[in-house]
Protein backbone atom coordinates (compact mmCIF):
# COMPACT_ATOMS: atom_id res chain seq x y z
CA UNK A 1 0.00 0.00 0.00
CA UNK A 2 1.22 3.13 -0.96
CA UNK A 3 0.21 6.62 0.37
CA UNK A 4 -1.75 9.28 -1.28
CA UNK A 5 -2.81 12.91 -1.63
CA UNK A 6 -5.63 13.61 -3.59
CA UNK A 7 -7.19 17.35 -3.83
CA UNK A 8 -10.48 18.04 -5.78
CA UNK A 9 -11.57 21.35 -6.74
CA UNK A 10 -15.45 21.96 -6.62
CA UNK A 11 -17.40 24.62 -8.07
CA UNK A 12 -17.82 27.96 -5.94
CA UNK A 13 -21.59 28.43 -5.99
CA UNK A 14 -22.12 24.99 -4.07
CA UNK A 15 -24.10 24.99 -1.12
CA UNK A 16 -22.79 24.01 2.50
CA UNK A 17 -25.01 20.90 2.69
CA UNK A 18 -23.55 19.33 -0.97
CA UNK A 19 -19.98 20.16 -0.04
CA UNK A 20 -20.63 18.09 3.10
CA UNK A 21 -21.96 15.42 0.91
CA UNK A 22 -18.59 15.29 -1.60
CA UNK A 23 -16.79 15.03 1.43
CA UNK A 24 -18.36 11.93 3.04
CA UNK A 25 -18.59 10.58 -0.40
CA UNK A 26 -14.99 10.41 -1.59
CA UNK A 27 -14.22 9.38 2.04
CA UNK A 28 -16.49 6.16 1.99
CA UNK A 29 -15.30 5.36 -0.94
CA UNK A 30 -11.85 5.70 -0.56
CA UNK A 31 -12.65 3.45 2.75
CA UNK A 32 -14.45 0.75 1.25
CA UNK A 33 -12.08 0.15 -2.18
CA UNK A 34 -9.09 -1.37 0.08
CA UNK A 35 -7.70 2.67 0.99
CA UNK A 36 -7.34 4.13 4.36
CA UNK A 37 -8.19 7.83 4.91
CA UNK A 38 -5.77 9.12 7.11
CA UNK A 39 -6.64 12.84 7.08
CA UNK A 40 -8.96 15.41 5.85
CA UNK A 41 -8.62 19.08 5.52
CA UNK A 42 -10.90 21.11 3.98
CA UNK A 43 -9.17 24.30 2.68
CA UNK A 44 -12.35 26.37 1.65
CA UNK A 45 -12.99 28.82 -1.00
CA UNK A 46 -10.14 29.85 -2.94
CA UNK A 47 -8.93 31.72 -5.89
CA UNK A 48 -8.11 29.58 -9.04
CA UNK A 49 -4.95 30.82 -10.87
CA UNK A 50 -6.80 30.71 -14.09
CA UNK A 51 -10.37 30.25 -15.16
CA UNK A 52 -12.21 26.99 -15.63
CA UNK A 53 -14.90 26.11 -16.71
CA UNK A 54 -16.06 29.94 -16.32
CA UNK A 55 -14.91 29.40 -12.48
CA UNK A 56 -12.59 32.22 -10.78
CA UNK A 57 -13.19 30.39 -7.62
CA UNK A 58 -13.34 27.12 -6.58
CA UNK A 59 -13.99 24.51 -2.75
CA UNK A 60 -10.87 22.84 -2.28
CA UNK A 61 -10.72 19.36 -0.09
CA UNK A 62 -7.78 17.71 0.93
CA UNK A 63 -7.40 13.74 1.25
CA UNK A 64 -4.76 12.60 2.69
CA UNK A 65 -4.79 8.71 2.61
CA UNK A 66 -3.48 5.13 1.82
CA UNK A 67 -4.57 3.07 -0.76
CA UNK A 68 -3.51 0.72 -3.64
CA UNK A 69 -4.22 1.05 -7.49
CA UNK A 70 -7.79 -0.56 -7.03
CA UNK A 71 -8.21 2.56 -4.77
CA UNK A 72 -7.04 5.04 -7.29
CA UNK A 73 -8.87 3.51 -9.92
CA UNK A 74 -12.29 3.54 -7.94
CA UNK A 75 -11.63 7.24 -7.30
CA UNK A 76 -10.60 8.64 -10.65
CA UNK A 77 -13.64 6.84 -12.26
CA UNK A 78 -16.21 8.71 -9.59
CA UNK A 79 -14.36 12.12 -10.09
CA UNK A 80 -14.96 12.06 -13.76
CA UNK A 81 -18.56 11.34 -13.83
CA UNK A 82 -18.98 13.80 -10.91
CA UNK A 83 -20.77 17.29 -12.44
CA UNK A 84 -19.72 19.45 -9.09
CA UNK A 85 -15.74 19.14 -9.24
CA UNK A 86 -13.90 20.99 -11.99
CA UNK A 87 -11.01 19.19 -11.04
CA UNK A 88 -8.79 16.99 -9.26
CA UNK A 89 -4.98 16.19 -8.63
CA UNK A 90 -3.62 12.67 -7.06
CA UNK A 91 0.00 12.45 -5.86
CA UNK A 92 1.81 9.49 -4.28
CA UNK A 93 4.18 9.82 -1.78
CA UNK A 94 6.89 7.65 0.36
CA UNK A 95 5.95 9.19 3.42
CA UNK A 96 2.80 11.30 4.22
CA UNK A 97 3.33 14.85 5.99
CA UNK A 98 0.35 14.35 8.43
CA UNK A 99 1.21 17.15 11.07
CA UNK A 100 1.48 20.42 8.77
CA UNK A 101 -1.75 22.07 7.22
CA UNK A 102 -0.48 24.23 4.56
CA UNK A 103 -3.98 26.29 4.11
CA UNK A 104 -5.21 26.06 7.78
CA UNK A 105 -7.56 28.98 8.38
CA UNK A 106 -6.49 31.15 11.11
CA UNK A 107 -8.98 31.73 13.80
CA UNK A 108 -10.21 35.27 15.16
Amino acid sequence: MAFYENTIVAKQDLAEKDLKTIKEKYNELINSSSGKVIKIEEWGLLNLANKIKNYRKGFYIHYKFEGDNNTLKEIEKKIKIDSSVIRYLTVRYKKLDTKNEFFKKEKK
